[in-house]
């Protein structure tokens, strides 16, 4: 159990670390999109106007739950804004201690889910690799299927997620590799 603790906290790490390099540093410029200065601005105050103070959650813009939004969200053109009225630091020191925590809990998950699993290392890269691709199928591409969203942040988005998913389990992995006992062998009778 020890080892899996261990890999759980030092698959944790390295998901952290994975995470902050494609989006703490210069390359996570690659996902966004970025608004001329005075544009930003006017956005911003827009937002502030039409949203209000208490209206920090997500907005589909035109909102198409009505006849005449739905007319013009067919029209286009059409937003998806995680709006937040109180701001904050673009480097927020919450945020990156909350997002340790949770890395060291994902990465303590994945530790558990691969000594549950059971088997010999090469089983554990491959249920390591299958469960993070569909983990990224579906939690993120599948939000530029479904909801239209922009395919260029969508597929760094899950490539990001994809390869911190995958260091926490192949670190978890090599650290516990002799305490997951290789799966038995099927002995019984032969099937003809």
């Amino acid at each position: 159990m020890f080892r899996t603790l261990l890999g759980g906290l030092i698959g944790g790490v390295a998901m952290y670390l994975v995470g902050f390099l494609f989006w703490g540093t210069p390359l996570s410029a690659l996902a966004y999109h970025r608004a001329d200065p005075s544009a930003g601005s006017q956005l911003q105050a827009a937002m502030a106007q039409a949203l209000t103070a208490s209206g920090t959650g997500v907005y589909v813009i035109p909102d198409p739950a009505t006849a005449q939004g739905t007319v013009l969200y067919g029209k286009g053109p059409v937003a998806m804004v995680f709006y937040n009225s109180g701001g904050f630091p673009v480097t927020d020191t919450g945020a990156l201690v909350g997002g340790l925590i949770l890395a060291l809990t994902v990465g303590m998950l994945i530790a558990l889910m691969l000594r549950f699993m059971g088997g010999d290392l090469y089983r554990s890269v491959r249920v390591t690799l299958l469960f993070s691709l569909i983990a990224v199928l579906w939690l993120h591409v599948g939000q530029a299927v479904f909801n239209h969203a922009p395919w260029g942040y969508i597929l760094y988005l899950a490539f990001s997620d994809f390869a911190a998913l995958v260091a926490a389990g192949l670190v978890a992995a090599k650290i516990m590799e002799s305490s997951n006992p290789p799966a038995e062998p099927v002995v019984g009778e032969t099937v003809h």
